[in-house]
């Protein structure tokens, strides 16, 4: 390992050539001080580089002199790409977290990998930090095939226990001290606390698993869990915030029924620093990689497991997307949402949670009669998964695609609930349609105002 004191002694032409296919950490992680010498040196060109959520000050990354030099793979986009990845000047490569690894090794092979790390500890390893992700299978292959591991080691990234990297396996280390990006607190609103109570209510009691993540109503489902009462929860998630760190200091997460006794994740987030410093050698958390935490067949093996995604929208037939606006317009990413979902569902006494407002904060429904053409879906009508807003919880387990458009349509605002109900009455391919317009509450929803 050589520790250079200039970033420019790794990050230059002459070390990623023309035809360098570059991994970099994201989120949290995200190696600021290796990427912005990425975008200063003009002389890099003709590059890929695959990124997971690149959060920091990096919005000159995506701009279009950058772009056409680097050719940017965004496996899940956000605020600094999503502008160039709707014009064109970078791709959108689709594919479910938990197969990150298996495409990073046999379709991608990069050959260079960026890393934000911490450490070392006594065993001279190095903990890859905030995100895991994809990086150890990127780290692997860049290692068996003649590749290079380019770090900075931040002084304020903790020290996640779990998925280390051995220092005889980075190539160049340059120390780095600044902030993390932290996410905005998101406090909960009348609407996010009607949807984190039927939630808790009605899906999650003593010995459940979680996965869920940031958001009003995220932290609404945290607050309704402490004020049921719930005990013994188990945290197996992809994503770890500081919601999650308030179950574990309150004693109500205790992993009583997991094969471990910590919480397990592959990606950290946290609001303000004081999060960070939380997880530094905290044993009750532990990262591992996406392929681990996302691995449909694990999921389904913990108890009771109840994942909580939200969506952009849903449609009556109970297909749902969460990546996208419009068919190609890409808002997000696909993400591990369809992984927990079907995980979930597999789980004994395991549930797969939809939790969305029935309208955007401009009033438009996010419930509507069909999905936008050439959209993609993380979930399709055949899987079974629970729809929550602030009218009520849909269960579709047993219901035929009528039941589904009736149960679905009362997730709406009353306006449009009375438009969809209307529209299912209305189409002469719906069985027995007639049922839409009765007053009686429909099969698989339960309204709000049945909770006690």
């Amino acid at each position: 390992m050589k520790v250079i004191k200039d970033v420019s002694e790794a990050i230059n032409s002459t070390l990623l050539k023309s035809g360098t296919v570059i991994y970099t950490g994201g989120n949290a992680a995200t190696p600021q001080t290796l990427l912005k010498q990425l975008i200063k040196d003009s002389s890099i060109k003709d590059v890929e580089l695959i990124s997971v959520l690149l959060l920091g000050e990096l919005k000159e990354l995506f701009n279009k002199q950058t772009c056409l030099r680097i050719k940017h793979r965004i496996i899940f986009s956000g605020p600094h790409s999503r502008n160039a990845l709707n014009k064109g000047l970078a791709t959108y490569q689709v594919m479910h977290l938990s197969n990150i690894p298996h495409q990073v090794k046999n379709y991608l092979k990069p050959n260079v990998v960026f890393i934000n790390i911490s450490g070392p500890d006594k065993g001279g390893n190095y903990s890859l930090g905030t995100t895991v992700e994809g990086l150890q299978a990127a780290i692997q292959y860049a290692k068996a095939n003649g590749g290079i591991i380019i770090a900075e080691k931040n002084k304020q990234m903790p020290f996640i226990l779990g998925t280390t990297i051995n220092e005889s396996h980075i190539d160049f280390l340059i120390e780095t001290d600044y902030p993390l990006p932290v996410i905005p607190y998101h406090r909960p609103d009348k609407t996010a606390n009607k949807i984190g109570r039927l939630i808790t209510e009605l899906y999650i009691s003593n010995g459940s698993t979680l996965q869920y993540g940031i958001g009003k109503v995220p932290e609404a489902v945290t607050d309704a869990l402490i004020e049921k009462g719930v005990k013994d929860i188990g945290i197996y998630t992809e994503l770890f915030t500081d919601s999650m760190q308030k179950l574990i200091e309150k004693g109500i997460v205790t992993n009583r029924y997991s094969d471990v006794n910590f919480s397990i994740s592959s990606i950290f987030l946290a609001k303000d620093k004081s999060g960070y410093d939380w997880l530094d050698y905290n044993s009750s958390v532990q990262s591992r990689p996406c392929n681990f935490t996302n691995s449909i067949l694990r999921i389904a093996q913990q108890h009771k497991m109840i994942a909580i995604n939200s969506a952009i929208g849903v449609d009556l037939h109970g297909n749902i997307w969460a990546d996208s606006l419009k068919g190609r317009q890409i808002y997000s990413g696909i993400g591990g949402q369809a992984d927990f979902l079907r995980g979930s569902i597999l789980s004994k006494e395991g549930f797969g949670i939809i939790a969305m407002e029935s309208t955007t904060n401009k009033g438009i429904s996010k419930i509507i009669d069909m999905c936008p053409e050439g959209i993609t879906t993380t979930a399709i009508a055949a899987d079974p998964v629970i729809i929550v807003t602030e009218n009520g919880a849909f269960n579709p387990m047993g219901l035929n695609l009528v039941e589904h458009a009736i149960g679905i349509a009362h997730l709406a605002e009353p306006k449009m609930k009375e438009t969809l109900l209307r529209k299912i009455y209305d189409s002469p391919e719906f069985y027995k349609s007639r049922a839409a317009l009765s007053d009686r509450t429909p099969k698989g929803f339960t309204p709000y105002s049945e909770i006690k």
